[in-house]
């Protein structure tokens, strides 16, 4: 049983001097929603999620030693220039994993980082980007401790991802990934995110998922501030529950590859997710009226022609919409021809499950 202490590195064999490293990593969607947390961003509930492909962000990590070692030193560029109102996040990250990094002091780090998704789009780039930043950390320290194994080595990346953004931990490694403690889930942790273990029927194979932009705004109410007011929420312990018993009917699903049946879960989660919001204390509501025009749309569409074209959302406005990869052109056409119009300045971004973080460069 894996425990944080696991993490905590003995001193390394070797050293380095400087060099770098770069990482992409993708978003991710939830299809089992995970909203409350516990302290040190642990889950009330599991999750999990579609890894995603074309929506990621690269990071390359810049780094070399310095004398004075007593405080933390990084530059942070976002598309090659600098970005002080990231800087306070990498640090207060770079504190929470000081202690499973012990290196982190030692050296001047120079992060630049970029998105192949607009910035202010309404996508959670905190998941890809905080991933990313762990990926490439993960690489120096196997340079400082090359016995180190793969498996520990993307256990540990999630686990510290983690701590930056939970749903980061999602973005590190697998098609499916499950987050948070589950029964009949084999492996499944609180501490990072595993791999789905059970069979995924072929039904579900580059799963399309289509991005409409509906909002592309700043959210009136950030997801910490959201997850918190699950604490003494009054639909709390039942939602916790929940979670638990729709994850046990994926498992299901995933295996029948019964599209009917993931399509009610699916749904049922992301309007749940919603519920939770409109139901705290203050309540608040993310959805704008074209995210209901989208939803009710989809499902005359999915009514009329039998196609199983589904959504969810995030804890946002914008839609994605979720679809098998064969019936991709009829879905498009739809999108194009009836759901474009109620997206901000008509911006959709295409995409599909994709496996997780790459090593671009190793330097």
């Amino acid at each position: 049983m894996f425990s944080a202490n696991n993490f905590i590195p003995a001193p390394y064999s070797h050293s380095v001097e400087s060099g770098n490293f770069q990482w992409s990593s993708p978003s991710n969607i939830a299809l089992v929603k995970y909203w409350g947390k516990k302290d040190k961003q642990i889950p009330a509930n599991p999750s999990v999620s579609f890894t995603l492909n074309n929506c990621k962000t690269f990071t390359t990590l810049a780094f070399a030693k310095k004398q004075n070692q007593e405080n933390f030193s990084f530059d942070l560029l976002f598309e090659g220039k600098p970005k002080e109102d990231f800087k306070p996040k990498i640090q207060q990250f770079f504190e929470r994993v000081l202690v499973y990094l012990p290196f982190l002091k030692e050296y001047h780090f120079k992060i630049d980082t970029k998105n192949t998704f607009p910035h202010s789009s309404g996508i959670a780039s905190s998941a890809s980007g905080m991933a990313a930043l762990t990926m490439n950390l993960m690489s120096l320290e196997k340079v400082l401790n090359p016995e180190m194994t793969e498996d520990y080595f993307y256990k540990k990346a999630s686990f510290l991802a983690r701590l930056g953004s939970g749903s980061a931990c999602r973005s590190v490694k697998g098609k499916v990934v499950v987050w948070g403690n589950h029964d009949n889930i084999q492996g499944s942790s609180d501490l990072f995110g595993v791999e789905f273990p059970n069979t995924i029927h072929a039904n579900f194979n580059n799963f399309q998922d289509t991005i409409l932009l509906v909002d592309k705004g700043e959210k009136q109410v950030s997801s910490t501030l959201g997850h918190n007011l699950m604490n003494g929420h009054p639909f709390a312990e039942r939602r916790f529950e929940q979670a638990h018993e729709n994850l046990d009917q994926l498992i299901i699903i995933f295996e029948s590859g019964n599209l009917d049946d993931f399509i009610k879960i699916v749904e049922s989660e992301a309007l749940t997710l919603h519920a939770m919001m409109m139901t705290s204390m203050p309540y608040f509501i993310l959805m704008k009226p074209n995210t209901l025009e989208i939803i009710n749309a989809i499902w005359k569409y999915r009514n009329e022609t039998k196609i199983p074209v589904c959504f969810t959302l995030d804890a946002g406005a914008n839609v994605h919409v979720l679809y098998p990869e064969n019936t991709k052109e009829a879905v498009l056409q739809f999108i194009q021809n009836e759901l474009v119009g109620y997206c901000q300045n008509g911006q959709y971004i295409c995409d599909e499950i994709g496996i997780g973080s790459q090593l671009i460069i190793d330097n």
